[in-house]
């Protein structure tokens, strides 16, 4: 009799497991399907202050053109060794000042590497897609996270729905955090992941002061 109820409590288990990674999953590919509203102003705004570009993050009309059509950005860290992590797929969107915004839990390892200071690579919109190196922090910034909470429900579907929502009551408990990427450098053309191998640095060896070539 109780082998027949763990064996029914196993199967329980595994179905709810099952529907919560299908949910996450569903949440990944659909999450995109609401971009199609905000391309246009996150384009002009990208666009639109060039005059101030030495106030705004470096991003370059590529990633800017990238970022337009792109409902998903593929980012890893830098371990503790200066190998490159996995990089994890995120939503995300763009403040005033052209800076990346993304939110995570903090305890993944995302937020524990750039908390001590990590720089991030990205990939835009694919695992192949172009790619950058940045920086990134984690901000208390009310704004920041003002903006992620008004801006994922209209950029994705699953957002709008409930799922996977960020809301400011979990800002303010602590169960997420916001994290704003300044772009720093674009990567060559064809740059891929290569985890547990030397990441790029964000400053480009042949543009540092002293440096040959």
């Amino acid at each position: 009799m109780a082998a027949g109820i763990n064996s029914g409590a196993a199967k329980i288990l595994a179905g709810s497991i099952s529907r919560r990674q299908m949910l996450f999953r569903s949440a990944i590919a659909l999450g995109g399907l609401a971009i199609a509203p905000m391309l246009p102003s996150m384009n002009v705004c990208a666009k639109a202050d060039d005059g101030n570009a030495a106030k705004s993050a470096q991003l370059s009309q590529r990633d800017i053109d990238a970022l337009s059509g792109a409902s998903l950005l593929y980012i890893a860290t830098i371990r503790k060794d200066g190998n490159q992590s996995t990089p994890a797929p995120v939503w995300f969107t763009i403040s005033p000042d052209h800076s990346i915004l993304i939110q995570t839990q903090p305890t993944t390892w995302k937020a524990k590497r750039i908390r001590r200071g990590s720089p991030v690579i990205v990939w835009i919109g694919k695992p192949k897609g172009p790619a950058f190196v940045g920086k990134a922090e984690i901000t208390s910034d009310p704004a920041v996270s003002r903006k992620i909470v008004d801006d994922y429900p209209k950029r994705y579907l699953m957002a709008r729905l409930g799922m996977h929502r960020p809301t400011q009551e979990i800002f303010e408990k602590g169960r997420i955090v916001a994290i704003a990427i300044t772009p720093v450098r674009d990567l060559p053309a064809g740059f891929i992941s290569k985890p547990g191998t030397p990441a790029p640095r964000v400053e480009d060896e042949r543009q540092r002061p002293g440096s040959s070539g």
